[in-house]
């Protein structure tokens, strides 16, 4: 006989792929009595479902346009955003640096690509990613693979989203008691102590009515925000929160994109059971107008308990016009070296793809957003649009200034497309944008960025400025007016900044009559009309005045609350502290105002 009692045997606890939980224990001799206590972690389920950005999801070719494919086949990747070599993606590097505006357009086309769910993902459990020890590791990993890969990680890019997935994942599962969830400041004083009858047991439970702080969210963000009550944080404690991501075929259109993210919703929901009654969605960039449009299909809205929106260009981003024009090679030399240095690779790519002509500025942008002003800063052109940017700017043939040159459709080795197929993709992008405006879930918290060290584009100006006149033309030079009303084969132009009003390529004599000096040439021109950079505030690539846009055209007040935040660019977002406590601060807020689980009544 021992005079201190054998601590209780607890019964291991792991999680299926669907998130239920599965207990286990080898069988004790008959006179091993004492009982094995089984944990319940809440019944009541709360998925949460990240929703990429544009280019945030791994695609793969059809089965069908593989060169010489056989039904049945699996396809292969076409983009695939594993982390590499010190987390550098060099997947994307290798494959597509190299890759003319043709091969660009052949392989990245809607109905040719469709979304890999075979992706990199963890090979760590975490929260509710719990699976029984194989018998090695390498059998552990591969049941681990198999769970993300259900949850839909695989979908999606693991250099720019998964230490964000993994920190959600444990912040919403590792925990189940809410007095113990370590990003509140839950004080003594919060808490009392109840007595469970029969028997001498006691359990700790915050007091009702109680504010609760978030220490993460920092003081200045933390003064804007409601507090956290601590009756909302035992509301949320009826569920686990399992968290999944949806990823989507992000060359067609969002109102695709939004049908696959219901069917995910639905098939959630049949997995879970009768205790999942909605969902969460978290969404970032393009992924957020991919879930408002979502939200408008029948009967969507009732099963989404809310929506978290993190830098989405609520009404378009100029930016896209740019690439279109210039390309991205002067933003950022790497990233454009991979989605297009010049405006012809990002084109071949761009006017075949419903759903990056869905970023353009739309008809909620402010009008006037183009611009195109003289050698001393005067306007040279009425500013543009002034109310549709579609027939205005996106489908003008006749101005050099319009979206784009149509013998770009046409790339060498290509698969050309024609105006025509490009004006109906620029039809889809209007009614998608006129569909959801100022459309939001009435549960909808929103955070954009606004930071000086990440400019962004709030216009696009294009300046004139004296050509060089090297043995070239010497007449006199066309005023600006003149000038804003060439057509686009009245001007030189190979996809990058600037464009050339007349003039040529012309050689430079070698230095001193070197025969083997190397040829340098030099573009003559009596104009040079160059794309300027960036001129607002943001995230590098959502300006201000679009991340703010929600709370401002939300219609019947669906925007519960909207933050501003420093210190992050656009993909990187999620990786921000500030920006991780906000998502879990609405977390906490859209779950306590959801339908109670039926466990619960």
């Amino acid at each position: 006989m021992t005079d201190n009692p054998p601590a209780p045997r607890v019964a291991p606890m792991t999680y299926n792929a669907r998130g239920n939980p599965v207990h286990t224990w080898t069988l004790t001799p008959s006179h091993i009595t004492d009982p094995v206590h089984c944990i319940l972690p809440p019944d009541g389920i709360l998925p949460v479902i990240f929703v990429p950005g544009i280019m945030g999801s791994n695609l793969k070719s059809k089965p069908a346009e593989q060169e010489g494919g056989k039904s049945g086949e699996e396809g292969v990747p076409v983009w695939r955003l594993d982390a590499g070599l010190m987390g550098k993606n060099m997947w994307l590097a290798k494959n597509w640096i190299f890759k003319t505006a043709g091969e660009r357009q052949k392989i990245l086309h809607p109905t040719r690509a469709e979304v890999d769910k075979k992706g990199a993902v963890p090979k760590r459990p975490v929260g509710t990613v719990l699976t029984q020890l194989g018998p090695d590791r390498k059998s552990t990993i591969l049941a681990l693979t198999e769970c993300y890969q259900e949850r839909g990680w695989g979908e999606v890019s693991e250099t720019s989203y998964h230490a964000f997935l993994l920190w959600l994942e444990e912040a919403l599962n590792r925990e189940l008691l809410p007095h113990r969830w370590p990003q509140f400041d839950i004080r003594p004083e919060h808490l009392h102590t109840v007595a469970v009858e029969p028997g001498p047991t006691h359990i700790t439970r915050l007091k009702p009515e109680t504010p609760i702080a978030m220490p993460g969210l920092g003081s200045n963000l933390a003064a804007q925000l409601p507090p956290v009550i601590s009756d909302e944080l035992l509301a949320r404690g009826d569920y686990r929160m399992p968290v999944h991501a949806c990823g989507y075929n992000w060359l067609d259109s969002n109102k695709v994109a939004a049908q696959r993210l219901a069917e995910r919703i639905d098939e959630l929901m049949r997995q879970y059971g009768r205790n999942c009654q909605q969902v969460i969605l978290v969404t970032h960039s393009m992924g957020g107008l991919v879930a408002r449009r979502c939200a408008q299909l029948p009967g969507m809205s009732a099963k989404i308990a809310g929506v978290v929106h993190g830098v989405m260009p609520a009404t378009g981003a100029p930016v896209a016009y740019r690439r279109c024009k210039v390309g991205m090679s002067d933003e950022d030399p790497i990233a454009g070296a991979v989605i297009g240095p010049t405006g012809q690779e990002v084109t071949a790519v761009f006017a075949q793809a419903p759903g990056a002509l869905q970023l353009l500025p739309t008809q909620d942008y402010a009008p006037g957003w183009l611009r195109l002003i003289d050698s001393q800063g005067v306007s040279a052109m009425p500013r543009q649009p002034v109310k549709d940017p579609y027939g205005e700017i996106y489908l003008r043939r006749d101005r050099w200034w319009g979206l784009l040159r149509e013998e770009w459709l046409a790339p060498k080795d290509g698969d050309p497309i024609t105006w025509g197929t490009f004006a109906d993709n620029i039809k889809k992008a209007k009614a998608f944008h006129q569909r959801i405006s100022g459309s939001y879930h009435p549960q909808t918290y929103v955070y954009y960025g606004s930071e000086d060290k990440h400019p962004s584009f709030e216009s696009i100006t294009w300046k004139m400025q004296r050509g060089s006149r090297l043995n070239g033309p010497h007449g006199s030079h066309p005023d600006s007016f003149t000038v804003s009303n060439l057509e686009m084969h009245q001007v030189r132009d190979d996809g990058r900044s600037p464009v050339y009003v007349g003039g040529h390529e012309q050689p430079i004599p070698p230095l001193r009559g070197d025969p083997d000096a190397p040829i340098k040439t030099v573009q003559t021109s009596y104009w040079e009309l160059h794309c300027k950079m960036q001129d607002g505030s943001g995230d590098g690539t959502v300006p201000v005045s679009s991340g703010s846009a929600p709370i401002k055209q939300a219609r019947n007040g669906g925007v519960r609350q909207q933050i501003k935040a420093p210190g992050f660019d656009h993909e990187a977002c999620y990786a921000n502290p500030l920006t991780q406590q906000f998502t879990l601060y609405s977390i906490i807020k859209i779950a306590a105002n959801a339908k109670r689980p039926l466990c619960v009544g």
